[in-house]
């Protein structure tokens, strides 16, 4: 409970402030070049839905459909950075604005589906200390990060006893802590200690130590695989399928119909490396199935199985891709090259 539910709030206390930053002065804050990771991740997010709902909706497994939507910000960021060196830096730029984009969306579904049992007294608790969190961003002249602190911890436990997933905390949190209005401003805000002090702790504590406590699978459990192959062909296709063709379509269109920019520089065999990656779905996918099957371990351990298929799936697909992509570039620039054209 501690890591899932405390732990994990801190890590969405994280992103929010990361969302927020991208809104009002980051990658977010154009509308078409807002619009192109946005609709990424709403195909990212929808695709593979549709996918898992194909193979689970009139099933027992039917309440995961949060599982395949997710990204796994660290673990995609981390496969881009061990092959920075052959991409363009434009490129991480999108993957990370579809990332936050994708765990916001899936954090409202967490929000929305898992959460039950509403106790209407904590509820108004909840919104009686978001409305002191809100005063004291008008009071808090100094920015000092504590007395905020203080109140998300206070927010949290409300929304734990409520009903509603308390890990919603954090990114509300974010919401409300001050941050600077554009980037040349120099005064250190309180959402900057967040990142700050928080980030490391996140991806060198948190995160590893959330995926080594819920990563791992039980084979003591048995598997009856013929009656869940519907989860598992629903996660997997999902992951490697949904979410690349989410993003593709989403992207194509928009960019076809003038709704977005494509990142300048930036060719669509690299916006498909992207949405490879983004089939990583990892600790985010894991978190969703501990909510989504709390108590079913035999469930839990093949959708994790699931999981982890479908990220080294990704993973693979992704690495050839980059491997791929060069030759392929090279062979289109000389098929579409005068030279080529006149000697034929």
């Amino acid at each position: 409970m501690i890591i899932n539910d405390f732990f994990m709030a801190i890590f969405f206390l994280v992103v929010g402030c990361e969302i927020k930053r991208e809104i009002l002065y980051g990658h977010l804050s154009d509308f078409k070049k807002a619009a192109f990771p946005i609709l990424a991740a709403c195909g990212g997010v929808i695709f593979p839905a549709i996918i898992f709902f194909t193979f689970n909706l009139s099933t027992p497994y039917s309440s995961g459909v949060g599982i395949p939507i997710s990204t796994d910000i660290a673990f995609a960021v981390g496969v881009f950075m061990i092959f920075k060196n052959k991409l363009n830096t434009s490129l991480k730029v999108f993957l990370l604005s579809l990332a936050v984009v994708d765990d916001l969306l899936s954090i409202l579904m967490i929000a929305i589906l898992y959460s039950s049992n509403f106790n209407y007294y904590a509820l108004g608790a909840a919104l009686l200390i978001v409305s002191f969190i809100a005063l004291l961003n008008k009071l808090n002249k100094n920015n000092c990060l504590l007395p905020y602190l203080v109140g998300g911890f206070f927010l949290w436990g409300a929304l734990y006893l409520s009903g509603i997933h308390a890990t919603i905390s954090g990114v509300i949190l974010a919401m409300i802590i001050p941050m600077k209005s554009n980037s040349h401003n120099k005064t250190i805000m309180a959402s900057d200690k967040v990142e700050h002090y928080f980030t490391p702790i996140c991806n060198l504590i948190i995160l590893p130590l959330f995926a080594f406590s819920n990563t791992g699978i039980n084979l003591n459990i048995s598997f009856d695989i013929a009656n869940a192959s519907n989860l598992i062909s629903g996660i997997v296709l999902g992951l490697v399928i949904g979410k690349p063709l989410g993003i593709m379509i989403f992207t194509y269109l928009a960019t076809k119909l003038h709704i977005a920019e494509k990142p300048k520089g930036t060719r669509w065999s690299s916006i498909f490396l992207v949405s490879l990656i983004a089939g990583i779905g990892f600790t985010m996918s894991i978190f969703v199935t501990d909510i989504a099957f709390e108590g079913n371990l035999q469930v839990i351990n093949l959708a994790k199985a699931s999981i982890l298929l479908a990220s080294i799936i990704s993973c693979t697909l992704a690495y050839a891709c980059i491997e791929i992509m060069p030759s392929l570039t090279g062979f289109y620039s000389k098929l579409t090259s005068k030279n080529f054209i006149l000697n034929k």
